[in-house]
């Protein structure tokens, strides 16, 4: 009977690793009730992204953080520095530590995890926006123009976080005003699918 297990094993091996490999499967995790709800996890990533918006914001560090929605950037992602990386406040205020290497351009944020860091946006025209507000600014409205993700400012000058959305520069905005818009845009998204459903 040994020998009759150990060749079931060995002629079924590939179904086997398929099926373990499936354990980790968003499908599999989800029907199992093994993975984290998505509008919990992404409920955390907020608070956390919002965290590090204000805390760079006590410090004056600018900063250019993008959240991809629904319209993939990878065009965007692939001109930074690949990360894969889990959400934290911590490294999110690290990466824009001046005169480091990643500090300069935009971190993507990308399914809950950080994509990239040191990203490279496209410019909105002079035009659509004040003069005294910087490049970092019409980088933050050039994607949500060209894109419906969201980009998040922190002004050097002044430590003032602002927010593009829908083509639309949201100037000197308040952590709470900040964590509910994202909820709205991000985290009530996946609740109403689930309703759905």
């Amino acid at each position: 009977t040994d020998w009759g297990v150990l060749s079931l094993v060995i002629i079924f091996q590939p179904e086997i690793r398929r099926g373990l490999e499936q354990l980790g499967t968003s499908k599999f995790s989800k029907y199992f009730g093994l993975d984290k709800d998505i509008a919990t996890k992404t409920k955390e990533a907020i608070y956390k992204i919002v965290i590090a918006a204000t805390e760079l914001s006590k410090e004056k560090t600018g900063a250019l953080i993008v959240i991809e929605r629904d319209i993939e950037i990878k065009d965007i992602i692939n001109t930074g520095v690949q990360m894969d990386s889990e959400i934290s406040p911590q490294l999110l205020t690290n990466i824009f530590v001046p005169n480091t290497p990643l500090h300069d351009g935009a971190v993507v944020i990308s399914d809950n995890r950080i994509a990239a860091a040191a990203c490279i946006l496209p410019l909105a025209s002079d035009q659509d926006i004040a003069k005294e507000l910087g490049t970092r600014h019409r980088a933050a409205l050039g994607i949500s123009k060209e894109s419906d993700s969201v980009a998040i400012v922190v002004s050097e000058e002044t430590g003032k976080i602002s927010l593009a959305r829908n083509g639309v520069l949201l100037v000197d905005i308040k952590e709470e005003t900040l964590k509910q818009i994202l909820i709205k845009d991000f985290a009530e998204k996946y609740n109403t699918k689930q309703n759905k459903v």
